[in-house]
């Protein structure tokens, strides 16, 4: 049976979600027989600005009409804050958007986003009551907030790093996060999303940060896996990468 191909629509100065994504789909190789290969589209963003994520987003029709060609088994749309920063419910639109440009060349091929799929993780974790940490400006960061509490979370508290140069957020040390959490009140919570960002390394922090809290923790972009592994019928389990796809959470589905 031939690798299952993942599609990626990322934005140009991302480069994290194409090294999160393989390490996290890796490590399940060793423990699970599906072999897979990446393949990306890219959207011009050099800056996280309302302005340059509304102009990503319109270019995200056409990624998605490249990776139509190469026929991938699933396609995500790796920039959490481009959907949420349009509006509430706006992962449903961008899916079916998505889903109209991919038809238009032929095809049926399933669209996760890292918006839709963080709500849909949470929910699956049976998470209520969230703490959220964000590298964003604070008025993105208000939307990003005010999104996943208008999913129906209660938000408890959340920390934006504020850092708008998108190469910035990408060049953070990774475990830097076990340090920022002590800034964020976790207290009484179900789930802690440690980056909200897909852009902000993460995946070497979630399994330390969980013990150290001693809470399940997750991050947008092991969410994104999950969701990429359940549209493609395969088993959302990853070691090491938080709770979203530790073994109980499949079960749980």
């Amino acid at each position: 049976m031939r690798p299952y191909r993942v599609g990626q629509i990322v934005p140009s100065s991302n480069i994290t979600m194409e090294t999160e994504i393989p390490a996290m789909l890796r490590a399940r190789e060793a423990i699970r027989p599906e072999r897979f290969t990446f393949h990306s589209s890219r959207m011009r963003m050099k800056k996280v600005t309302p302005e340059e994520l509304a102009a990503m987003d319109r270019d995200s029709l056409r990624c998605a009409r490249e990776l139509a060609d190469a026929e991938v088994d699933v396609m995500g749309y790796a920039c959490l804050v481009a959907i949420m920063s349009q509006g509430f419910g706006y992962h449903c639109v961008s899916r079916d958007n998505l889903h109209t440009a991919i038809a238009e060349e032929g095809k049926d091929i399933p669209v996760v986003s890292s918006a839709g799929a963080l709500v849909d993780g949470l929910r699956a974790m049976g998470a209520r009551k969230v703490s959220l940490l964000m590298p964003y400006m604070k008025p993105l960061a208000n939307r990003v907030t005010d999104y996943i509490a208008n999913e129906g979370f209660d938000v408890h508290d959340s920390l934006a790093l504020e850092i708008e140069d998108n190469l910035a957020v990408a060049a953070r040390d990774p475990m830097a996060l076990t340090q920022d959490v002590a800034r964020l009140d976790t207290k009484g919570v179900d789930a802690v999303v440690l980056s909200c960002c897909v852009q902000m390394p993460s995946l070497p922090a979630l399994s330390v940060v969980e013990r150290q809290l001693g809470v399940p923790v997750t991050s947008a972009a092991a969410c994104t896996v999950r969701s990429m592994l359940g549209e493609m019928g395969l088993e959302q389990v990853v070691p090491d990468a938080g709770a979203a796809l530790a073994p109980m959470a499949a079960a749980a589905e």
